[in-house]
C-alpha cells in the first residue's frame, strides 16, 4: 500500500502551522488565511546540505580565530557625514541595515542621496519595488543627482533580484522597500511575516558572503514600530530609525548597531534639493524668542552621542480632571517625570498629587539621558509657581531621590556649548575639578537649585 504524503496547513500571513484547517489563525488573528502545504520530511532542515553532499563537511568545519582575515577598508564612506556618524564611522562591508520611517518622511530620498554620494568605487544596485524607474529619475533630477553609477531594477521577485545582484556585484544594494519583495518558496502574499523573514534571510546571507553592504527600507505603523520587519530585527546588523522633528528637521538614529554606538543622532534638514546635513546642530531645537521666556520652560544642554544639543523643556501644570492626577509625556519617560515631581514634593514643598502634568521637548527630540532631570525639575517648579526662569539661563544635572544634584558626564562640554549660544549662566552640579568653570553656578540640592534659579 502506497504511503500518503503528510500535509499541514500554514497561515499565509504569519507562517503559523496547524495539523488541520482553521478559519482564524491563533497567532496573527487573520481569517481564512490557512492553505494546505506539504510537511517537511523527518530530519530535513531548510537550507542545510544533504548528508554526503559536496561541501557538507566543509560547512561545519570550524575556523581558528587567528586565521580569520580582516581588511583595512572594511567601512565605506557614505559621503554623508551625519549618516557615517550614526553608523559608527561608515557603512560596514557585508553588513545589513534596516531603515524604518513613516511614509513620506524621506527614506527614499536619503537612500538615493547615499547611493550617489558613496565615496567608493563600484556600482550601486537600487531595487525599486514601489516606484517606477521614471519616477526615480525625476527625483534624481530634482536633487541634482547624476546617477552614472546607480543601476535601477524595478523588480519584486527575490530570485530575479538576487540574479541581477550576482551579475552586477554591487558594493551597495538598496531594497526599497522590503514589504514589496516576495519569494516563490512560499505561497503567502508579499509583506507577510513569512515572506519578509525569508527574503531578509536570503538577502543578508548573500550580502555577507559577497561583502556587499545591504540597505532594507521598511515602513512604520501607526503605533510607531517598524511594520512587519519587527520580527527580522535580530537578523540584520543595524536598525536605523528615520523620524521627523519639527517641520523641516529629520533625525536618523540607530536602534541597534553591531558595529557602533546607538547614542549618536544624525540631523538633516529637508529642503528643495533634498536632505541637507545640519552642520551646527546645537541650536536646532531651541525656541528663539525675544525677552524673558514664559513660565514652565527651561533650556537644557543634553549630550546625544558625541555632541551637545540645546533643547527647551516645556511643562504645564493644571488641576486634575476628576480628582485623579495624570502625567502626559511622550518625549521624556513618564516614570522619570513622576520621580522628579515626587522629589519636588518632598524637598521643595510643592504639591502635585491633585494636578495634571504635561511635559514636552520642543522640536520633537526624545531625551533619555540623566542630565535632563534638573531642567525638568525647574520647569515643573516654574509652571507650578508661575515664575519664569531668568533669561539666558541653562540648566543641567541629575536629581537623586534624596534631593541631591548628581554629577553628569561632559559638564564642561555642556557649559561651553551653552556659552557659545549666548547663555551667561548654567545651573548644575560642581564639576569636581580644582578650578571653577566659567558661568557655571554649582548647586548641591534641589532646594538650593530652586532658590538660586528663582532668587529675586
Amino acid at each position: 500500500m502506497a504511503s500518503r504524503t503528510k500535509t499541514l496547513f500554514r497561515c499565509r500571513g504569519c507562517g503559523h502551522e496547524e495539523a488541520k484547517w482553521l478559519g482564524r489563525c491563533p497567532s496573527c488573528g487573520s481569517w481564512n488565511s490557512f492553505a494546505e502545504a506539504e510537511a517537511p520530511k523527518a530530519g530535513a532542515t531548510r537550507g542545510a546540505p544533504a548528508s554526503g553532499a559536496p561541501g557538507a563537511a566543509a560547512a561545519v568545519r570550524p575556523l581558528p580565530l587567528r586565521a580569520v582575515e580582516t581588511k583595512e577598508d572594511i567601512r565605506l564612506d557614505s559621503g554623508l557625514a551625519e549618516m557615517n556618524r550614526v553608523l559608527g564611522g561608515g557603512i560596514m562591508r557585508g553588513a545589513s541595515v534596516l531603515v524604518g520611517g513613516e511614509p513620506g518622511i524621506g527614506k527614499s530620498t536619503l537612500m538615493l542621496q547615499a547611493a550617489s554620494s558613496l565615496a567608493s568605487p563600484g556600482r550601486v544596485l537600487y531595487v525599486a519595488g514601489e516606484e517606477s524607474p521614471a519616477q526615480i529619475r525625476l527625483r534624481a533630477d530634482r536633487l541634482g543627482i547624476c546617477g552614472d553609477r546607480i543601476e535601477i531594477l524595478a523588480e519584486t521577485e527575490l530570485g530575479a533580484v538576487m540574479q541581477a545582484a550576482e551579475t552586477l556585484k554591487p558594493v551597495l544594494l538598496i531594497a526599497d522597500s522590503l514589504q514589496t519583495l516576495y519569494t516563490r518558496e512560499t505561497d503567502s502574499h508579499p509583506g507577510s511575516v513569512t515572506q519578509i523573514r525569508l527574503c531578509t534571510q536570503e538577502l543578508t546571507e548573500w550580502a555577507r558572503s559577497r561583502g556587499t553592504a545591504l540597505f532594507l527600507v521598511a515602513h512604520v505603523t501607526k503605533e510607531g514600530t517598524i511594520a512587519g520587519p519587527k520580527v527580522v530585527e535580530h537578523m540584520v546588523d543595524t536598525v536605523l530609525s528615520f523620524e521627523q522633528a519639527g517641520t523641516e528637521i529629520r533625525m536618523l538614529q540607530a536602534v541597534k548597531n553591531r558595529f557602533g554606538s546607538v547614542d549618536e543622532v544624525g540631523l538633516f534638514r529637508m529642503g528643495e534639493k533634498g536632505l541637507e546635513e545640519v552642520r551646527n546642530p546645537a541650536s536646532v531645537f531651541l525656541v528663539h524668542r525675544d525677552g524673558t521666556p514664559p513660565a514652565g520652560t527651561a533650556v537644557a544642554p543634553v549630550i546625544e552621542g558625541s555632541r551637545v544639543l540645546l533643547v527647551e523643556i516645556q511643562s504645564l501644570v493644571i488641576p486634575a480632571k476628576g480628582g485623579i492626577s495624570r502625567i502626559f509625556s511622550d518625549r521624556i519617560d513618564v516614570g522619570r517625570v513622576a520621580r522628579v515631581a515626587a522629589v519636588l514634593e518632598k524637598h521643595a514643598g510643592l504639591r502635585f498629587s491633585d494636578l495634571d502634568l504635561y511635559v514636552n521637548v520642543a522640536g520633537g527630540l526624545r531625551v533619555a539621558e540623566v542630565g535632563v532631570e534638573l531642567p525638568l525639575a525647574l520647569a515643573l517648579y516654574s509652571a507650578r509657581m508661575d515664575l519664569p526662569l531668568p533669561d539666558r539661563t541653562a540648566v543641567a544635572g541629575e536629581v537623586s531621590l534624596a534631593g541631591e544634584i548628581m554629577k553628569v558626564p561632559g559638564l564642561e562640554k555642556r557649559v561651553r556649548a551653552a556659552r557659545e549660544m549666548g547663555y551667561t549662566r548654567l545651573i548644575g552640579p560642581g564639576n569636581g575639578s580644582a578650578g571653577p568653570v566659567e558661568c557655571l553656578v554649582s548647586v548641591s540640592t534641589v532646594a538650593r537649585a530652586v532658590k538660586t534659579a528663582f532668587a529675586p
